[in-house]
C-alpha cells in the first residue's frame, strides 16, 4: 500500500470509528440471543476429541481397529442361478473391550419374500414406475432371494448359537471373546441371485438373448459388522440407501464356476495357469509390459464362440487378497477380457475390462484407458494406489464398487453406434466406481452412516480426473471443449439448493433419511469441495490437507470430524463456517448488489456529522483536522467538487501531504477522484468469499475477492469503500459462477434486465 493510500484509508478508519463512537444509545435494549453466528466454533456440532481421534483430526495414540479374515468356499450353479458357500472368519478383538456377542451382516435379506425393505417409504403413487418396478411390484410374486443359514459352527464344529434380526446375525457367544483375543467360526449358506436388471440390484446376473448370464456378485457372504470407538457395533440394518461398513481383513477365497466361464474377482489369482490357456497366459505377460495400450486376454471372437457351448464341467478359480474391506466378482462365458500395465508411483498394477459383445466397441476403446487414467489421477492427490489390479466390468444399468473391483453402464445401440452422452456417462462412472477404491475402500468411511464420505468426496475427485482425462486424452472430448462433468461445478448444484426445502436435507444426514440422494451425497459435498478447492482455500493449501487426510486414514475408519478437522489443521484456514453452511444445514448462497453511493472529499463536513456533533453539544473545532467525505447527492455537495484530486478540495489534506513526504513522493502518487461506498446484501445463508468485479468509465476491470469473514459481523448485509481514478459504471459479484449463487438477478450494477421465460423459450428455438 502506498503511503497516499494509507493516509486515505486511516483517514476513512477514523471518520467510521467517529460516527460508530458517536452513535445514541437506543432507547429500549433488545432481549439477548444466542450465537447463531454460522463462524462460531463448531464445539457444539463435533464430538470430544479423545485418545482414539485427536483434535487435529488424526488418529489419535490408542486407535485401534478389528480385523476378520475370511477363508471361503464358493459355488456358482449357472443353470439355477443359486449361489452356496462355506466360510470360517478368524475375528481379531482389538479393542479394549471384551465382546459378549458378534454382529454380522446379511446384506442379501432384504430380499427375502417377506422384507420390509419394500414397504419402508409411504410415498403413494408415482407420477410413472420403470416397466421393470412396476412388473416386480405388482405382476410378480416377490423374488426370495434371502440367505439360507444352513450352520454357524465353532472352530470345533459345535454349533453357536446364533439370532437373526433382518438383515443383522448375532452370534451368542459361549464367553465373552476378551480384549486381543480372536476367535474362528464357520458358517454355510447359500442364496438365489436375482437379476439385477429387474429391480435394480447391486449385485446379480443379466440374462442375454442366447440364454448366456454375466453374473456381479457382490454382498454375497455373511461379513463381520465394524465395532469402533465411536458407536461399538455398528449394526444399523441395510435398508438399500446407506452402503456398508465394514472391517480390514486377510481374504483368502476358492471360487467354483462353470469351465468354460471367464472370471477375475478382488485379489491375486494364486492359480493362473490351471485355469488360462497357453494363448491367454501369452497374451497376459504381454500385458504385463505393455503401458501404452490394453492387451486382449481373450478376444470378441473367442466369447462369441464360447457362448455356443455350455460346459458341464467345473473349474475353480483361486485368489488371495490382503487388507481389503470386502470381496466380490464377476463371472461368464461371455466375457470380453482385456489388461494394461500402469506405472503408479514405483510398482505396475493392472488396469482391466470385462465386457460381452454387447458393450463394444465403445468398451473396448475407452473402458481400461479410464481406469489406467483413474488410478493415476486419483494416486497423484492422495496416495499410490496400494493394490495389484482395478477391474472395469460392463454390466447393464449398473454402477457399483468393491475393492480391486467394480460394475459399471454404459451400452452401445445393437449397431454398435452411441452417442456423447452413453460415451462420457460411462467413462465417468468407470471414473467414479474406480475411484471407489480409494474412498472407501481405503479410507474405509461408514458408508451406512455418512453416504456423502465416500459419495461425496469420490465425486470430487471424480470431477478433477474428469477434467484431467479431457486434458490427457483430448482426441475423446469434442474439440476446444472441456469434459462435460455431471456434477462438481458449482452452477450444478444451483437447482438442487434453490428447491423447495421441505424436500432438502442437510449433508450430516443418514443416507436413508434424506429426500433426493444424488444431489445430497453425491452432488452438493461434490461442488463444495471443489468451491473448497477452487475459491476458498486455493489449490495449494486444499490438496495438501486433502492428500494429509488420505494419508492419515488410509486404511483406517474415519468419521466427517476427523475429514474436517484434518482439513484446518493441515491448511490453517479457519473453515468452521463453511462445514457449518454447506454440510450442516440446507441453506444456499445468495449475494447480491444492494446498493451505490459516490463520494467526492470536501474541506465542508457533512451535515450528517455536524449535526452528531452539535447535538451532543460539542463543536466542529472540538475535532482534530478531518478529511470530509461528501455524498453526491447531500444537500451540502458542491458540483465543484467534481474532476478534482483529493489534495486539491481538502486543506486538511494538502497540509497533511506537505508535511509528511517529500516533493518526489508528493509526485508519484495517484489520486483517486472517486469514492464509493457499495452494500452488498445476502438473502442466503451460507457466507461465501464476495467475488466482484468491478468495471470503469476507461473499459478498465478490477477484479477483488473479500474474504468470507467479511460477514461474520454481519449476516445481511456489509458496505465496503471503493476509491478510483475513473468512474465505477458496473459492478458483477461472482462474475465467473464459482459459489453456487441460486440467484443471479440481483448480482450486478446497474441490474441487468432479465428476460422472460418467453423471449428465452423464443431464443432457443431460433438456436
Amino acid at each position: 500500500m502506498t503511503k497516499m493510500k494509507y493516509c486515505f484509508a486511516s483517514v476513512l478508519f477514523l471518520f467510521g470509528a467517529l460516527l460508530t463512537a458517536q452513535e445514541e444509545e437506543p432507547k429500549e435494549r433488545e432481549p439477548g440471543h444466542t450465537n447463531q453466528s454460522k463462524f462460531k466454533q463448531l464445539y457444539e456440532e463435533f464430538a470430544t476429541p479423545n485418545t482414539y481421534r485427536s483434535a487435529s483430526g488424526a488418529p489419535g495414540p490408542d486407535y485401534y481397529q478389528q480385523q476378520a479374515n475370511y477363508v471361503m468356499n464358493i459355488e456358482l450353479d449357472d443353470k439355477n442361478h443359486r449361489i452356496s458357500g462355506d466360510e470360517t472368519i478368524t475375528y481379531f478383538n482389538n479393542s479394549p473391550d471384551d465382546l459378549e456377542f458378534l454382529w454380522v451382516q446379511l446384506d442379501q435379506n432384504i430380499r427375502t419374500k417377506d422384507s420390509k425393505a419394500g414397504l419402508k417409504n409411504g410415498d403413494g403413487v408415482p407420477l410413472a414406475y420403470r416397466p421393470s418396478t412396476f412388473n416386480g411390484k405388482f405382476l410378480n410374486e416377490p423374488f426370495d432371494g434371502g440367505f439360507v443359514i444352513e450352520h454357524v459352527k465353532d472352530a470345533s464344529g459345535k454349533p453357536l448359537s446364533h439370532t437373526i434380526n433382518f438383515t443383522m446375525m448375532r452370534i451368542n457367544l459361549p464367553q465373552p471373546l476378551k480384549s486381543k483375543e480372536q476367535t474362528t467360526f464357520s458358517i454355510k449358506w447359500n442364496y438365489n441371485i436375482p437379476d439385477h436388471t429387474v429391480d435394480r440390484a447391486r449385485s446379480g446376473y443379466e440374462e442375454f438373448k442366447d440364454g448366456n448370464r454375466a453374473y456381479v456378485i457382490a454382498q454375497f457372504f455373511p461379513r463381520m459388522v465394524v465395532y469402533n470407538d465411536v458407536e461399538g457395533w455398528q449394526n444399523h440394518q441395510f435398508w438399500g440407501n446407506g452402503e456398508f461398513a465394514l472391517t480390514f481383513g486377510d481374504y483368502d477365497v476358492n471360487i467354483t464356476v462353470p469351465a468354460d466361464h471367464i472370471l477375475d474377482a478382488t485379489g491375486v489369482l494364486q492359480n493362473r495357469k490351471e485355469v488360462f490357456s497357453k494363448e491367454m497366459m501369452k497374451r497376459y505377460n504381454k500385458a504385463k509390459k505393455s503401458y501404452d495400450k490394453p492387451v486382449i486376454i481373450v478376444t470378441q471372437e473367442e466369447a462369441e464362440e464360447a457362448s455356443k457351448g455350455f460346459s458341464e464341467k467345473k473349474k475353480t478359480w483361486k485368489f488371495k487378497a490382503k487388507n481389503v474391506r470386502d470381496y466380490g466378482f464377476a463371472t461368464s462365458r461371455r466375457f470380453i477380457w482385456d489388461m494394461q500395465a500402469v506405472r503408479v508411483g514405483s510398482k505396475d498394477v493392472m488396469a482391466v475390462s470385462m465386457y460381452p459383445p454387447e458393450g463394444n466397441p465403445l468398451w473396448e476403446e475407452y473402458s481400461t484407458k479410464a481406469v489406467a487414467h483413474t488410478l493415476k489421477s486419483f494416486s497423484e492427490h492422495t496416495f499410490d494406489y496400494p493394490y495389484p489390479k482395478a477391474i472395469s466390468v460392463h454390466a447393464k444399468n449398473q454402477g457399483m464398487e468393491y475393492p480391486m473391483i467394480c460394475w459399471n453402464y454404459g451400452r452401445p445401440n445393437e449397431d454398435g453406434t452411441y452417442s456423447d452422452r452413453v460415451k462420457y456417462g460411462m467413462i465417468s462412472v468407470i471414473i467414479h466406481e474406480v475411484g471407489h477404491n480409494f474412498f472407501p475402500m481405503i479410507v474405509n468411511s461408514d458408508e451406512r452412516q455418512w453416504g456423502w464420505m465416500d459419495e461425496g468426496l469420490d465425486t470430487f475427485m471424480q470431477y478433477v480426473a474428469e477434467q484431467e482425462f479431457g486434458e490427457a486424452h483430448p482426441e475423446a472430448i469434442a474439440p476446444n471443449k472441456a469434459y462435460p462433468s455431471r456434477r462438481g461445478a458449482p452452477a450444478k448444484i444451483v437447482p438442487y439448493m434453490s428447491g423447495d426445502q421441505s424436500y432438502i436435507s442437510p449433508i450430516m444426514s443418514n443416507p436413508e433419511n434424506v429426500y433426493q440422494l444424488g444431489p445430497n451425497a453425491y452432488g452438493k459435498p461434490a461442488t463444495a469441495l471443489n468451491i473448497l478447492r477452487e475459491t476458498v482455500m486455493g489449490r495449494e493449501l486444499f490438496d495438501h490437507a486433502f492428500k494429509t487426510y488420505a494419508k492419515r486414514w488410509k486404511f483406517k475408519h474415519p468419521t466427517p470430524e476427523d475429514f474436517f478437522r484434518t482439513m484446518e489443521d493441515a491448511s490453517a484456514v479457519d473453515l468452521d463456517y463453511f462445514w457449518r453452511g454447506w454440510f450442516y444445514t440446507t441453506d444456499y448462497v445468495d449475494i447480491g448488489v444492494k446498493g451505490i453511493k459516490k463520494y467526492y472529499v470536501s474541506n465542508t463536513p457533512s451535515k450528517r456529522l455536524t449535526d452528531l456533533i452539535e447535538g451532543r453539544g460539542q463543536s466542529m473545532s472540538d475535532l482534530p483536522p478531518l478529511v470530509h467525505l461528501i455524498q453526491e447527492d447531500a444537500e451540502e455537495f458542491d458540483a465543484s467538487l467534481k474532476g478534482k484530486v483529493p489534495s486539491e478540495t481538502s486543506t486538511t489534506l494538502k497540509e497533511f501531504m506537505m508535511d509528511n513526504m517529500t516533493a518526489a513522493e508528493r509526485a508519484a502518487v495517484k489520486e483517486p477522484k472517486y469514492f464509493y461506498e457499495v452494500t452488498f446484501d445476502k438473502p442466503g445463508g451460507i457466507p461465501m468469499p464476495l467475488i466482484v468485479e468491478y468495471t470503469y468509465a476507461d473499459g478498465t476491470t478490477e477484479n477483488i475477492t473479500y474474504p468470507a469473514e467479511i460477514w461474520r459481523k454481519n449476516d445481511k448485509e456489509v458496505s465496503v469503500v471503493l476509491s478510483s481514478q475513473q468512474e465505477l459504471t458496473g459492478i458483477v459479484v461472482d462474475p465467473k459462477a464459482e459459489t453456487a449463487d441460486i440467484d443471479t438477478t440481483n448480482n450486478s450494477w446497474p441490474k441487468k434486465e432479465q428476460k422472460s421465460e418467453f423471449d428465452q423459450m423464443k431464443e432457443k428455438i431460433k438456436g
